[in-house]
């Protein structure tokens, strides 16, 4: 099994920046794909960004590109998130996620973060 943790949510004002962190443990190898989701209130949970463990490929969703970099360490087990100009529609529950097989199987609990305007 694989277990995720994110860190880094807060409460933050519209341009400010934040970095959200994800760590991997367990059988990390079986992930060849971690990502970043979001939940907003009385929203479905929406993809943000997602990158390969090894080769480090990138994918962003179009509201994010230019404002959020996905990146990871040297070891492929820790995500990060990095986000700046947030706006107000950047509120939700960000959850990291790893993808085993063809789906994203392994989720952390979340973490928070809402910008106010």
């Amino acid at each position: 099994q694989v277990q995720l943790v994110e860190s880094g949510g807060g409460l933050v004002q519209a341009g400010d920046s934040l970095r959200l962190t994800c760590v991997a443990s367990g059988r990390t190898g079986s992930m060849d794909l971690m990502g970043w989701f979001r939940q907003a209130p009385g929203k479905e949970r929406e993809f943000v960004a997602s990158g390969t463990r090894v080769r480090g490929r990138t994918w962003y969703a179009d509201s994010v590109k230019g404002r959020f970099t996905i990146s990871r360490d040297g070891s492929g087990n820790t995500m990060y998130l990095q986000m700046t100009d947030l706006k107000p529609e950047d509120t939700g529950v960000y959850y990291c996620a790893g993808k085993i097989g063809n789906e994203f199987r392994a989720w952390g609990q979340g973490t928070q973060v809402t910008v106010s305007s």
